[in-house]
């Protein structure tokens, strides 16, 4: 017997509670894992507190990663001992996830552990940890330099948030904080490498076409009128990696900032993030983060803590990343 949060649903309500479960209540996968840590993302909240239609399928075992010792393997990719981070693929909405102390899961979904990391640093990156670090990528690919001006991150506060703040402001952009709670998170934010600190409402009105040109760089977690706002004020030749929808799934924008600025629309996806890419990723963002991130943008709670920090982070009162120990 093992713990495990344990997700149920009765009258179209969510119920979350720590419960005692046996490998053969796990589903079928190559790899069975020891989970170490899990991590609680906005996505999580949805499904914990039922706010959203994350999960459709009940009883349910939450947790979009873990990290952890594989135990029982039938793959020939992973031995017995070795450690794993998994990231995606539906796992904690569709299949059983990392909120339990252990998982069985398809060998596929598996990344290696990367050189210079734990479970418990894996965790406090995450999920959110390697969609910013693809956000990024973007837009060093798209061709924007520290040099091309100010790089706009939204809902700077949150996990994908912080840690795009962190990895920009270290490789030396200039980082614009959006954040709906700027007297609350600023420090913070600036501890991370924010040069400045603006609140969301200068972005939540309605977007002219096209606006004054302000933004080089765009990492939107946000969507909706603050994506529309900031799309609308791209400098010529701009781009915006776009990874959420916490502000909702409509772009009230118009075409012209991409056919009369060249702006780029770049679509940031980490759930099916083909293998070679995902461990690039990893590795990526393990030598890219400073060691500092790791103690002021986490924190830790217990299983038993995550459905009231569940409320918490879809009411936005939980800033950078929390880890789960299993």
């Amino acid at each position: 017997m093992f713990d495990a949060l344990l997700l149920t649903q009765e009258d179209k309500r969510t119920f979350a509670q720590v419960s005692q479960i046996t490998e053969a209540d796990l589903p079928e996968g190559e790899v069975l894992v020891e989970v170490d840590y899990s991590s609680l993302n906005y996505k999580d909240g949805l499904a914990v507190t039922g706010t959203g239609k994350v999960i459709r399928q009940f009883p349910m075992v939450p947790g979009i990663d873990f990290a952890g010792v594989v135990r029982e393997s039938t793959d020939a990719r992973y031995q017995v001992g070795d450690q794993v981070i998994l990231t995606g693929w539906g796992v904690g909405e569709n299949h059983w996830g990392g909120m339990a102390q252990k998982a069985r899961v398809k060998a596929d979904w598996l990344v290696p552990m990367p050189q210079d990391c734990d479970a418990a640093k894996a965790m406090m990156i995450g999920t959110a940890g390697l969609t910013a670090m693809l956000c990024v990528q973007a837009l060093q690919q798209a061709g924007v330099t520290p040099q091309s001006g100010d790089i706009l991150v939204t809902g700077a506060s949150g996990g994908v948030g912080s840690v795009a703040v962190t990895l920009l402001a270290n490789a030396g952009y200039r980082v614009v904080a959006c954040s709906g709670r700027v007297e609350q998170n600023a420090p913070l934010l600036k501890e991370l490498g924010a040069a400045e600190v603006i609140d969301r409402s200068e972005l939540e009105q309605d977007a002219k076409p096209l606006e004054a040109q302000r933004w080089a760089g765009v990492v939107d977690t946000v969507g909706n009128k603050i994506l529309a706002k900031a799309l609308a004020q791209m400098q010529y030749g701009g781009a915006a990696a776009i990874c959420g929808l916490a502000g909702g799934f409509a772009l009230p924008t118009t075409v012209m900032p991409f056919i009369l600025r060249g702006v780029s629309l770049l679509g940031i996806d980490s759930v099916s993030c083909p293998f070679e890419k995902r461990k690039a990723a990893w590795e990526a963002v393990i030598k890219a983060l400073p060691a500092h991130f790791y103690q002021q943008a986490c924190q830790q709670i217990s299983l038993a803590e995550v459905p009231d920090f569940a409320n918490k982070i879809i009411q936005g009162q939980v800033t950078g990343r929390v880890l789960v120990k299993l």
